[in-house]
Order: C-alpha cells, then sequence, then structure tokens
C-alpha cells in the first residue's frame, strides 16, 4: 500500500512537472559585419509560422534577444543600412532553452546576398514598391545588346510615366554617362522609390542601373556575335537584300587582387558593322519629271569600348570602388538616310572616357557616408566631304552638300555627390547633395554654305524653270566656334518613419538651382506613404501606397550654347526671303550658284536672325501624384495597380517675338528673335498595371498602362501656330499613345534550353499636321490646315488614314488641333533561344574553399556576381559546378517579321502627305533604333565561360 502511495505521488510529480514546464524559450546573438565588427543599432526580426514578427533593435556590443518565444521554427531577418539584408528561415527555438544565433552582414557594395523566392514578397520600405520593375541577370539578357535598342527597350520599360523628356538613366548611382555594355550590367531598377528627395529626376520611369563588381574567386567570359543579311529579311520599303553584317567580340574577366579586400573586372568589346542607309526620296529626274528614289548606300560603323573596375575593402569601415571606360566611334556616310540624299554624307568620329570613384564610409554603427566623384570627357568631330549649298524641299527630299564643314564639340563634365544616412530605431535619415558642372567647346560651321528651302516639288521645278523661287534662304557665317559652361546643385533632407509594423511614412525637402537662368525658388516637397492591413493575424497581403512630389528639369547647356552662338556678335545668321535677293541666284540641276554670303547680307542691311534665352524662364517642374495597390498573389507573384497624375508646368518652347503683326514687326530695324521660354503646360493621367512573378522555371516581368496626355509644347524646340497667341496649342502630347504593354522574361525549357522573350506594344503616337506654307511670315511652317482643307486633300490622295474621318467634326472651317494625326500601333517580339554546355567539374560547392556558384543556363546568372532568379542552384559543398560552360544563342528581333512603319508625313502640300516611307525600329516612345539591317533580324552567339 505504502509503495503504491509513492508510485501515485510519483506520477503525480512528474505529470505535474510536464505541464508546468514552459513550452517556450529564448533567441539570442550577435550581429557583426565581416571583419566580426559588432553592428550597432541593426534591425533582428523574428516571424512565426504565423507570420507574426517582432522586432529587436542591436544594444552596443550589437547583441538582440527575443524572450518567451513559442518552441517551434523562426525565420529571422536582419537589416542595417550599407549592408546587405540577411535572411535564415530554419531557426529552430527549444523549449526552456537560450538558442544562439550570430549574424554576419556584409557590406552591400562589396558582396550583395540575395535571397532566392523572397524577391517578390511585399515590403513597407520605400525602395521595394511591387510597381518597380527590377531586372536580374536573366531578365537582363531578354533585352537587345546594341545599345542604341537597349536603350529604346529601357525607355520602352519606363514608359510615358517618365514624363516629357523620358526617362532618367543612372549608371552605379551616376547621371549623363552612356549605357555600359549590356553583358556588364548586374541589374537594372525601374521606378524604385518614385518619391525619394534623393533624385532630382521623376521617380516614376527613372533607370538604375548597376555595373557587376569583381568576385572572390576567378572568372571570365569570352563571347562572339555574328549577324549577316542572309539570316534577315527583306526591308519592305527595298526591293533587295543589300549586303549588311555585322561581328562583335566581347571578353570579361574578373577576380582577386588581394584575397578577400581587393578585387577587379575588366570588360573589352569591339563592335563592326557593315551597315546601310536607306534613301526613300521623291526627286526630279532629268526632264524635271517627279521619281520616286529608293536606294541604299552602305553606312559602316565601328565601335570599341573598354572598361574596368576595382573594389577595395580599405578596412573594416571603408570601401572604395573605382571604374574607367573608353569608348570609340567611327561612322561613314552619316546624314544618309529617309529624305537625305548621297551627296548629304558626312563621317563622324566619337571618343568618351568615363572616371567614377566611390567610397563607403562606416562613420558609426548608425552613421554611413558615401562620396562619389565622375569624370566624363567626350571629343567628338564631324566632316564633310561636300559644303556645297544644301537644297530643302519639304518632305520630298534633301539634297546638295552635307553643309557641316569641319565641325567638333569638346565636353568636360564633373560631378560630386555626397550622402550621409543615419539609423534611429525606426527611423532613417539621409542627407546630401549633388553639383555637376559642365563645360562645352564646339566649333560648328553649319550652314555656311547657305540653305534653299522650298515648300513642294513643284515650287522647286518652276524654280529650276526660272517661274519661281525658293521661300526661303538662310545661311550662317562668322565666328563658328563657341564656347559656355554651366553649373547645377541640389541638396536634399529625406526621413523614412516606420511607425508601426503596418505603416511606414516618408517625407523630405529638396532644392536646386542651376547658372546661365535665374530661377531661385525650386522647393522641391515629396512625401509617401506605405500601409500594409493585416488579417487573423497574418501579414496582410496588400499594401496601400502613395505619394505626392515635385520635380525640377534643368535647362539644358546645349541651349545655352545656341544663345551664346546666335547672339548675333558671335556668328551670324540670316533667312532670307526678300525677292530682289533670291531673284539674283541662278538655280540649276547640278547646282546653285552667284548666292550672297553672311557678309554681303551685312552690306545689303539684312536683319539678322538671333537665339535669346528669355529673362524671365524658369526651371520647368512637375507635380506627380500616384496611388498603388499592391497585391501578394500565389506562386510567388506580385500584382500591382497605380494611378499617376502629372501636371507639369513652365515647360520649355521656342517663339519668335519679333514676328511681324500685320506686316510690322514689334522690334522694328531687327530681323527674327527666337526666345527660349518657360510658358508651357503638361498634363498627363495613367493607370499603370504591374506583374512579376518567379518560379524555379520561369520568370515574367510585364506592365499595362493606359494614358490620356495633353500639353501646348513637345520640347525646347517646339513654335506655336500663332507666335503671339498660344491659346490654339493645348492639345495631344506627343506622349499620348493611350495603351502600352511591355513583357519579358524567361523560361528554362526541355533539354537544357532556356527562351527569353520580350515584347513591347503601343498605340499609335501623335504626330503635327501642317500646311507646309509660312501664311504668316515668322519665317517658320508650322501653321496648320482646317478641316476642310485636311479632309480635301485626303480625299485628293484617296487616304483612309484615321485623321481623315470627319466623324465628329462640326466646323470644317475650324484649324485642326495640334498633334492630329496618329501613327501607325507598334508591335514587336524578341526572343532568344540559347543552350548551355558544361565541361569539367570542381568540388566542394563548386568554388574552392566552400562557397556557391551560381550558374547559367536556367540555374542562375552571370558568372560576375550573385545574380537572383529564378532556379538559382544554391548547393551546398556536396555537389559540383562545371569548370567551363560554352553557350550558344539565336537571337531573333521582330521574330514575326511585323512590318512596324514609321510617322507618316505630315506635310499637307507633299504628295507623300499620310505616307510612312520607312519602319519604326527600336522600341521607345517614338520609334528611332537600328533597323538597317532587315525587318527581321537574327543574331548568332557562342559565349565561353570559366
Amino acid at each position: 500500500m505504502k509503495n503504491g502511495l509513492i508510485l501515485i505521488i510519483t506520477l503525480l510529480f512528474l505529470v505535474l512537472t510536464t505541464f508546468a514546464q514552459p513550452n517556450s524559450g529564448s533567441l539570442r546573438g550577435q550581429v557583426k559585419d565581416s571583419t566580426a565588427a559588432v553592428i550597432v543599432g541593426a534591425t533582428v526580426t523574428i516571424i512565426d509560422g504565423k507570420r507574426v514578427e517582432k522586432t529587436a533593435q542591436t544594444d552596443k556590443s550589437g547583441s538582440f534577444s527575443f524572450e518567451n518565444l513559442p518552441v517551434g521554427k523562426y525565420t529571422v531577418r536582419a537589416e542595417n543600412a550599407g549592408f546587405a539584408a540577411y535572411e535564415n528561415p530554419t531557426v529552430n527555438v527549444a523549449a526552456s532553452r537560450n538558442s544562439p544565433l550570430d549574424i554576419t552582414l556584409k557590406i552591400e557594395s562589396i558582396e550583395t546576398e540575395v535571397q532566392v523566392g523572397d524577391e517578390n514578397r511585399l515590403s513597407l520600405s520605400p525602395d521595394n514598391n511591387a510597381s518597380a520593375i527590377v531586372l536580374k541577370q536573366e531578365d537582363i539578357e531578354a533585352l537587345p545588346d546594341d545599345p542604341d535598342d537597349l536603350a529604346e527597350a529601357l525607355q520602352a520599360l519606363a514608359g510615358p510615366s517618365a514624363g516629357p523628356n523620358g526617362g532618367g538613366i543612372y549608371i552605379d548611382g551616376f547621371s549623363g554617362g552612356s549605357l555600359p555594355p549590356r553583358d556588364t550590367i548586374r541589374e537594372i531598377r525601374i521606378n524604385s522609390n518614385p518619391f525619394s528627395s534623393e533624385y532630382d529626376r521623376l521617380g516614376y520611369g527613372r533607370i538604375e542601373i548597376l555595373t557587376k563588381p569583381g568576385t572572390d574567386k576567378f572568372r571570365g567570359e569570352f563571347e562572339m556575335e555574328f549577324e549577316d543579311e542572309s539570316l534577315n529579311s527583306r526591308n519592305p520599303f527595298l526591293g533587295n537584300r543589300p549586303s549588311f553584317q555585322r561581328r562583335e567580340i566581347e571578353a570579361q574577366i574578373g577576380g582577386p587582387i588581394i584575397k578577400k579586400r581587393v578585387s577587379f573586372f575588366l570588360n573589352f568589346e569591339r563592335e563592326d558593322t557593315d551597315n546601310n542607309a536607306f534613301i526613300n526620296a521623291l526627286v526630279l529626274d532629268s526632264n524635271l519629271n517627279p521619281l520616286g528614289l529608293q536606294s541604299s548606300a552602305p553606312a559602316p560603323s565601328a565601335d570599341t569600348e573598354f572598361d574596368g573596375r576595382i573594389d577595395f575593402q580599405i578596412n573594416d569601415k571603408n570601401t572604395f570602388i573605382g571604374r574607367y571606360a573608353i569608348e570609340k566611334g567611327n561612322r561613314e556616310n552619316a546624314g544618309l538616310g529617309g529624305f537625305n540624299l548621297l551627296s548629304r554624307a558626312y563621317q563622324t568620329q566619337d571618343r568618351e572616357q568615363s572616371i567614377r570613384l566611390t567610397e563607403t564610409a562606416v562613420l558609426s554603427p548608425k552613421i554611413i557616408n558615401e562620396a562619389r566623384f565622375q569624370y566624363i570627357r567626350r571629343r567628338n568631330s564631324e566632316e564633310g566631304s561636300d559644303n556645297s549649298p544644301t537644297i530643302e524641299v519639304l518632305d520630298a527630299f534633301t539634297g546638295g552638300g552635307a553643309n557641316i564643314g569641319q565641325a567638333f564639340s569638346n565636353e568636360d563634365f564633373y560631378e560630386f555627390q555626397n550622402y550621409t544616412s543615419f539609423i534611429f530605431d525606426r527611423l532613417s535619415f539621409k542627407v546630401g547633395g549633388l553639383l555637376r558642372h559642365i563645360k562645352l567647346l564646339d566649333s560648328s560651321p553649319n550652314n555656311f554654305a547657305g540653305t534653299f528651302t522650298f515648300t513642294s516639288l513643284d515650287q522647286y521645278r518652276a524654280t529650276l524653270l526660272e517661274n519661281a523661287i525658293p521661300t526661303q534662304f538662310s545661311i550662317a557665317g562668322g565666328d563658328p566656334q563657341a564656347g559656355m559652361s554651366q553649373t547645377d546643385y541640389g541638396i536634399f533632407a529625406q526621413n523614412d518613419w516606420r511607425v508601426n509594423p503596418e505603416f511606414t511614412l516618408s517625407f523630405g525637402l529638396r532644392y536646386e538651382n542651376q547658372t546661365n537662368i535665374s530661377s531661385r525658388n525650386n522647393i522641391a516637397p515629396r512625401i509617401g506613404f506605405a500601409y500594409a492591413p493585416r488579417f487573423g493575424g497574418k501579414d496582410a497581403k496588400t499594401v496601400f501606397r502613395g505619394g505626392f512630389g515635385i520635380f525640377y528639369d534643368r535647362f539644358s547647356e546645349n541651349l545655352s550654347l545656341q544663345a551664346v552662338r546666335y547672339n548675333g556678335i558671335n556668328q551670324q545668321r540670316f533667312i532670307v526671303e526678300d525677292p530682289a535677293i533670291l531673284d539674283n541666284i541662278i538655280y540649276t540641276q547640278n547646282g546653285i550658284s552667284n548666292i550672297p554670303t553672311a557678309a554681303a547680307l551685312i552690306g545689303f542691311a539684312q536683319p539678322q536672325t538671333t537665339r535669346i534665352v528669355s529673362p524671365g524662364l524658369q526651371s520647368p517642374y512637375t507635380a506627380q501624384f500616384a496611388f498603388s495597390v499592391e497585391q501578394q498573389l500565389p506562386y510567388n507573384t506580385t500584382f500591382s495597380a497605380t494611378f499617376l497624375n502629372a501636371q507639369s508646368r513652365r515647360l520649355l518652347r521656342s517663339r519668335n517675338i519679333n514676328a511681324p503683326m500685320g506686316g510690322v514687326r514689334p522690334i522694328p530695324g531687327q530681323g527674327n528673335i527666337f526666345q527660349y521660354e518657360s510658358t508651357g503646360k503638361f498634363s498627363q493621367n495613367q493607370l499603370i498595371l504591374n506583374l512579376r512573378t518567379r518560379f524555379s522555371k520561369f520568370s515574367i516581368f510585364g506592365n499595362y498602362s493606359i494614358n490620356d496626355a495633353k500639353s501646348d509644347t513637345d520640347g525646347a524646340g517646339t513654335f506655336p501656330i500663332d507666335q503671339f497667341d498660344l491659346s490654339g496649342e493645348y492639345g495631344r502630347s506627343m506622349l499620348d499613345a493611350t495603351h502600352r504593354f511591355v513583357m519579358g522574361g524567361s523560361y528554362d525549357a526541355p533539354w537544357g534550353f532556356r527562351i527569353r522573350p520580350f515584347i513591347v506594344f503601343r498605340s499609335g503616337s501623335p504626330f503635327n499636321i501642317t500646311n507646309g506654307i509660312d501664311s504668316n511670315g515668322d519665317t517658320l511652317f508650322t501653321e496648320r490646315p482646317t478641316f476642310a482643307q485636311l479632309f480635301a486633300r485626303c480625299g485628293e490622295l484617296g487616304l483612309t488614314n484615321s485623321f481623315c474621318t470627319s466623324a465628329g467634326v462640326s466646323d470644317l472651317n475650324q484649324t485642326i488641333p495640334r498633334n492630329y494625326g496618329t501613327s501607325p500601333e507598334f508591335l514587336i517580339v524578341n526572343l532568344r533561344a540559347s543552350k548551355e554546355f558544361e565541361f569539367g567539374s570542381r568540388s566542394g560547392g563548386g568554388e574552392p574553399g566552400g562557397g556557391d556558384r551560381r550558374r547559367r543556363g536556367g540555374r542562375g546568372g552571370s558568372p560576375f556576381g550573385n545574380s537572383g532568379g529564378g532556379g538559382n542552384d544554391n548547393s551546398g559543398g556536396d555537389k559540383e559546378s562545371p569548370l567551363f560552360t560554352v553557350e550558344f544563342t539565336i537571337s531573333a528581333r521582330n521574330v514575326f517579321n511585323r512590318t512596324n512603319l514609321n510617322t507618316p508625313v505630315g506635310n499637307l502640300r507633299s504628295s507623300l502627305f499620310g505616307q510612312s516611307l520607312s519602319t519604326a525600329g527600336g522600341f521607345g516612345r517614338g520609334g528611332g533604333g537600328n533597323s538597317n539591317g532587315g525587318n527581321r533580324r537574327l543574331e548568332l552567339e557562342v559565349q565561353f565561360s570559366f
């Protein structure tokens, strides 16, 4: 009995002890950098299986702790400014135990750790808005390799949300540089943190390019690309396929100089293109009858580029990045194509060198400073072989000489930046500024031989028959050389406040100014927020985000240079319409003689045409408002819908302030005064839908936008129809393409193939329709016809274009609006298909000394740097990776051979009115790009990597 009682008491004690034992534990640890120095003020977040978060900050010893945690598995994240984010999804907390966890954060500029599979998680961070487009290596490889086409593709991705001046491109944080070779790009971010006061240009559409750093292992690539007319389809405007060939070689190598401290990356690229210029014009034959001319002429080019980068971990607090690049380019028979005939050819030589330096200093655990310096040196020259007078027959042909003489342009550009970040618990504060200075020395004897302008081919023929004279003769003279310098600067303060786990508030202020104009009050406030409501104790799958900001534009140094050049003293310019002078000139098909010089016109007391900057010109600005809803979807997919409203004011235009009024000039005794002024406006509403997803086999990024944009100017060179009445100018903007869709991605197909599509669709863009005559004597050809005149011309030519219908027009005698025409819609589908072969192997996680190598061909990105993406093989030390890989790629541009027509001729007097005379190459808002190789182009590529 006693023994039974003891047994019962013992069992009861054990049961009570078991129930009383705490089913909880704790997690403690330390956060350090790669040199084992502790990091104070780092944010550590622990997330349980129900997605409930707890956050702590590291103390003076870099330590953190979480107490009374239910037993189980947790995800731990650690973040600190200037360091790559850390995440561990497999942290176990045991009962009644202190689970230790030491975390090492790596400096972001040297070694960025990318967490695969978490890229599409919604975040309240201003830098991680779901409406941004983030392209990793496998996505970048879907973009064109040609620099011009690459720039067009990026502008297409930025879309019309970038505003009237297009998306600003920043390379490693610097502005003003040329695009680096595609294969040196590590990451591209578009529309990231759009309302930060750190940035001067519009955030929506800002294009940030990050180049590849060196690595701690030697890695390299050698690549060859080849393209030939035998692989391409015929240009639809030519009866045959002229010769075309493009050859490119590229080599890259990177690795350590001093283990774990200094690394390098080098890239060399050479491209030779046997190109052609396509001429599609209307000329006169020997009997003075109209003759359609479609021909091609060789226009070869050669480009060479070298890039070098060094990454230096100076000590545990300081890192340094230096990059040097040099580019050389030569073009023969430049200036040909379209209406420009063979005699207009000239040669160009371009050279650009750039140095970019960045130093990052961890001043304290809560303060980081980044200093940047950039210098760009550009030297360009042009030389025409024929400097006889130019003959311009509007929208028919342009003949005569190149008329540019020996021109050169020397540009020196300096940029200084300094940014300091402060981390205080839930606040992050950033202050800084930039200073840019540019110096130009330019010699342009352009039009020193004169230009004769005819409004139609009939007028030109009548002049040859001595029955008429040109509408206008212009000529320049004097000193062709002009120089100027310009400085602009901006300072800012930005604060991001995590009010609570559900709400983040950002606000900042920026001030900008520049020389050469008097615009002082350029204060730009910015504010943004992100709100993520929670449901059922779990992370919200929805984020509401919004913001407002004012953004200023600079008055370009090139516009200041034009005002210096044509001030009436340095260089003289005359626009002559006086029949007494034009009648004395001899016109023949073989050339024009007895031409008055600029000096002679001065003697005739002919008034000059000058360029000035309005004394009241102010910096243009855009007030932009955005609201978006971001939704987390299954299968690692995010979707966002953004409404964007932009109101731009003080936009630039040109105006002849001394145009005749009733035949009398406001300022007697003077000629035309073309003035730059800031009197324009622009209004835009957009709905942007963005989708991105990333699986183990494929990734997709895409966006669709519906757009409505109106303005009364399309840039600094836009003149109104009436120089003293701007009321009729407000109408469709050049950016008013209603629909736009862009999609790209990659797919790991069976048998080891990788497919990378890139698709762009755009509604037709507006273009202006004019009478082609100067009816008000302002020496400009901006007059627009009435609806009656337009419809009559459409009927005469048998046109069925959208702008030829009279539906909805109530007053046929009314002048048509600006940009009334609509160009054809644009659709292009590009496709890259590649197959990789691997040779040899190395054990131990793919690299000597451990660590993984993220491989290509569906298992990662470039061998340079860890680029996130679907299907990255983050295998441990029990797998092998290849020593060498060879990848074969075929790229098809415009794979379906669709003929995308360029903007039609808008001159009502031209017999070619309403016709598109060339294809619209490229991807951007108005076409462009290089389509001379054919309508559909195939490119072969082989790449060797080690």
